[in-house]
């Protein structure tokens, strides 16, 4: 797959870096976890066996438009 590195608002360029989760105790990237979001009472939401991936985005030097991709390949967390 090729990434689209233009800016679809004003043709500027797509600078690639990620979403920031920030977690007890650490920080961590963003992840995108297929399916509605469940409540979990043990963990906050369910996510055990869902399919989940790390979030790639990308940043407009121009104009700060915002892209994400789901294309780092799977993430077992």
């Amino acid at each position: 797959m090729t990434l689209n590195t233009t800016c679809n608002e004003c043709g500027g360029i797509m600078q690639e870096g990620y979403i920031l989760d920030v977690v007890h105790g650490g920080v961590l990237p963003s992840i995108w976890v297929e399916g509605k979001p469940e409540n979990s009472s043990w963990s906050g939401l369910k996510i055990e066996g869902k399919t989940k991936y790390l979030i790639s985005a990308y940043r407009c030097e121009k104009c700060g438009f915002l892209k994400f991709y789901a294309v780092f390949g799977r993430s077992d967390k």
